[in-house]
């Protein structure tokens, strides 16, 4: 998994529009913004106790503890490369079925119960600092801290990654607000000023 740069521009292109056109407010309550629900409905298929390689919750069932949770078809993982061998192995035992590779690197899979599962693949050298310093959700499940994530939304740069980013980063407090930008002058420094954009039109709805 790498920066998708190709994408830059129209990250950039979507941000310099907010900025010029948006004003104050969501059309949401402040208390609607606030609130942090986890359904788990995704995370709730996977048997934790089974699954001994480290990897962390990603995508959109993540950003549920930064943000209001939005509906999602799927489950996003991450892992290293090195141990997806043995995370697939632990998946199978589980009774999920392999479905497919993914153009980002890593695997898609059918759980028992017909969701979907995707696990991203990455020898990036942040990965190893996420999993190790994972938050976690009210039932217990690893998630991707908001640093990781927001940089993972940068580096894909979909449209919805970066509406995700600015939500997230506008509703953050200003220590993890820090740590993104930590994390940013180590891992891509080239995003630090898209970040600064962000925080100010995020930090619009809240108004």
């Amino acid at each position: 998994m790498v920066p998708n740069e190709k994408n830059g521009p129209i990250r950039r292109f979507i941000i310099d529009h907010a900025l010029r056109r948006a004003r104050p407010g969501s059309g949401s309550s402040r208390a609607f913004l606030m609130d942090r629900t986890w359904n788990g409905p995704h995370t709730a298929t996977l048997d934790r106790s089974r699954l001994s390689t480290p990897y962390v919750v990603v995508g959109a069932v993540a950003t549920a503890l930064y943000m209001p949770e939005r509906a999602t078809p799927g489950l996003d993982l991450l892992t290293t490369a090195s141990d997806a061998p043995a995370l697939r192995s632990e998946l199978e035992a589980l009774g999920c079925t392999y479905a497919g590779s993914l153009s980002i690197g890593g695997s898609t899979w059918r759980t028992p119960s017909g969701g979907t599962l995707d696990v991203i693949e990455s020898d990036e050298p942040w990965v190893a600092e996420a999993l190790a310093a994972p938050n976690r959700a009210p039932d217990g499940s690893p998630v991707v801290s908001l640093p990781y994530l927001v940089l993972m939304k940068l580096d894909a740069s979909r449209a919805q990654d970066v509406a995700d980013a600015t939500r997230m980063l506008g509703l953050a407090d200003e220590g993890a607000r820090n740590e993104v930008r930590r994390v940013l002058v180590q891992y891509r420094p080239e995003y630090l000023q898209d970040v600064e954009s962000m925080i100010v039109i995020g930090e619009l709805e809240l108004q």
